[in-house]
C-alpha cells in the first residue's frame, strides 16, 4: 500500500521521527524509518483517511496519540491532541480538522493494535544491535525482567478481561490488569510485554514470561527475581540457549556442602527434573532433560541500611574463571533498574492513568505508551552515544520533559534546522544527569499526608441515590 498521497498533503509518518529527534548523520537515525512505519499500518484495517476531504490519516492520528501519551496533567486529554494536531496541520499548511474530540477518537480507534506492538518491538531490536561492545556485560545482553499491575477503568467490558479483586465488592472496586515485561540493561528499551488477569490460573510473572520466549536471543542473559527461580523455568531458557542469573526461591535451600566447590560460597550443583507440572503438556516435559547442571553462589551485604544480609543466586553461567562470583554479584545488584524503569513508565509516563472504556482500547492505551517509551529510549542512547556517556547516567523524566518540549517544532522542521534542532536537545539530555548516590538509603515512606477523603463503601449509583433521597426528605 502506497501512502504517498500522506506525504503530498504534508501528513506523512517523517513528522514522528523527527519529532523523537531522529536526524539524519546523528547517531542512530536508521532505528525506525518512514516505510518502517507505513509497513506497520499497511493492514487493511487501518486504511482510513484515504479520501481527499478526510483530515485523519493513520500519520496524524499516530502523531497525536504519541503526543497524547507523553504530555502530563491537561495535556493527556483527547481535546489536547485534537490541539497538537491542529497547530501541526497550521504550519504544514494543511486543512486542520475540527476542534470536536470526536472524530479523532474515532480514528484512533482504527489505528491496529499489532502495528503499534510491531513498532515498539522494531525500535527495541534495532536500537539493541546497534549497542556500543562497552554498554555489554562480558559481551552479553542482558534482559531483566519483572511484572506489575495495572488498575483501569471501571466497565463492564474492563471487568470481564481483567476481574477486579475478589475480595472487593461489585461497584467498590476497578478491573485489575496484571504485566510482566523484558527491559534491556544496557539501554531501557521495552523487549516485551505481556498482560493477563491479575488473578486466576496462569496469570502469574513466570507465565507471562514463557509467553515472551521469544522476544529472548541466543546468548541472552535474564535477570529476574526469585520467582523466576525453577528448575522448568531455567530448562526451558537454557533449551533456547539463554543464560540466566536469578534470586534462589526461598523454597529451595543451598548448603553449600553438596556438589563441586568453585570458590568460597560458590558451588557448581545437579538439579533433578520434577514431576510434570499441571500447566506443561507431556510432549515439552519429555523434551527437558532429567537434570540441569547450575552455579549457587551466596553473597555477602554488608551495606548498612540494606534490608539483606545475604544474597543467594543461581545461574546457568558455571564457569568460574570468566565470570567471578563477584561480578555476578555486582550485576544482580544492577537489576534493580528493572524497578526504576517501571517506574518511569507508570509514573513518569502516567501509564498506570488508564482512561479506556473497552479492553481494545485499554490495550492501545497501552502500546502506545510503550512506543513512546522506547522512542524515549532511543533518544536517550543517541544523546550518550553523542556525548560518550551511558544511557543509564541520563534521567528519564529529563528526556522526556525536553522531546515533549519540542515535538512540534522538530516535527515541522527542515532537514537542516532539524539537525541543529537535535544537536542541541541531544545536548540538554546528555547534560540532564541521574545523581550519584551510591548506597543510597531512604525510608519506605511518604511525607505529604493524603486528603481526608472518606473511602466509597458502597457502589457510586447507590452513593448518589442516598444523597438524592436525603436531599429530598430534608426539603
Amino acid at each position: 500500500m502506497s501512502y504517498h498521497v500522506f506525504t503530498e498533503r504534508g501528513q506523512s509518518f517523517d513528522t514522528i521521527r523527527q519529532g523523537f529527534l531522529q536526524a539524519e548523520k546523528l547517531p542512530l537515525a536508521n532505528v525506525l524509518s518512514e516505510d518502517g512505519i507505513e509497513q506497520a499500518f499497511a493492514d487493511p484495517e487501518c486504511l482510513f483517511g484515504q479520501d481527499e476531504d478526510d483530515v485523519y490519516t493513520p500519520a496524524l492520528t499516530l502523531f497525536g496519540f504519541l503526543a497524547q501519551v507523553i504530555a502530563s496533567g491537561a495535556g493527556r486529554s483527547c481535546n489536547a491532541a485534537v490541539e497538537y494536531i491542529r497547530s501541526l496541520c497550521l504550519v504544514l499548511g494543511i486543512r486542520a480538522p475540527s476542534p470536536d474530540s470526536g472524530a479523532y477518537c474515532r480514528a484512533r480507534a482504527k489505528l491496529s493494535t499489532d502495528g503499534i506492538r510491531h513498532l515498539t518491538y522494531h525500535v527495541a531490536d534495532a536500537l539493541e544491535a546497534q549497542v556500543p561492545a562497552d554498554w555489554l556485560w562480558y559481551g552479553l545482553h542482558i534482559k531483566m525482567v519483572d511484572g506489575s499491575t495495572l488498575m483501569t477503568p471501571d466497565t463492564d467490558d474492563n471487568q470481564e478481561v481483567w476481574p477486579q479483586a475478589s475480595t472487593q465488592q461489585p461497584g467498590l472496586g476497578n478491573p485489575i490488569l496484571r504485566f510482566c515485561v523484558l527491559i534491556s540493561l544496557a539501554t531501557g528499551a521495552l523487549c516485551g510485554f505481556a498482560e493477563a488477569p491479575y488473578q486466576g490460573k496462569e496469570t502469574g510473572e513466570p507465565a507471562l514470561l514463557r509467553e515472551m520466549f521469544d522476544r529472548l536471543n541466543k546468548n541472552d542473559l535474564l535477570l529476574g527475581d526469585a520467582c523466576f527461580c525453577s528448575f522448568f523455568m531455567l530448562a526451558l531458557l537454557r533449551q533456547r540457549k539463554v543464560h540466566v542469573l536469578v534470586h534462589q526461591h526461598q523454597r529451595r535451600k543451598a548448603s553449600f556442602r553438596q556438589g563441586r566447590r568453585l570458590g568460597p560460597d560458590d558451588y557448581e550443583v545437579v538439579w533433578h527434573k520434577p514431576q510434570r507440572p499441571e500447566w506443561m503438556d507431556q510432549a515439552t516435559y519429555d523434551s527437558l532433560p532429567e537434570t540441569i547442571t547450575v552455579r549457587e553462589l551466596r553473597i555477602q551485604v554488608k551495606q548498612r541500611g540494606f534490608r539483606s544480609k545475604q544474597v543467594t543466586l543461581v545461574t546457568t553461567l558455571t564457569n568460574a574463571k570468566r565470570y567471578s562470583r563477584e561480578d555476578l554479584g555486582a550485576l544482580y545488584r544492577q537489576r534493580w533498574h528493572v524497578e526504576l524503569d517501571l517506574r518511569s513508565l507508570k509514573v513518569t509516563m502516567h501509564l498506570e492513568d488508564l482512561r479506556g472504556q473497552t479492553p481494545e482500547m485499554v490495550r492501545k492505551e497501552i502500546w502506545a505508551h510503550l512506543l513512546a517509551y522506547n522512542l524515549i529510549r532511543r533518544t536517550m542512547a543517541a544523546a550518550a552515544m553523542e556525548h560518550e556517556c551511558q544511557p543509564r547516567s541520563i534521567s528519564f523524566a529529563g528526556a522526556l520533559q525536553t522531546v515533549s518540549g519540542s515535538l512540534q517544532q522538530a516535527s515541522v522542521s527542515s532537514p537542516c534546522a532539524l539537525h541543529r534542532l537535535a544537536e542541541q536537545k541531544l545536548e540538554s539530555i546528555a547534560s540532564r544527569r541521574v545523581g550519584k548516590r551510591p548506597n543510597r538509603v531512604e525510608p519506605r515512606a511518604v511525607k505529604r499526608r493524603p486528603k481526608p477523603q472518606k473511602l466509597l463503601m458502597k457502589p457510586r449509583a447507590a452513593a448518589r441515590a442516598e444523597l438524592l433521597s436525603s436531599s429530598a426528605t430534608a426539603t
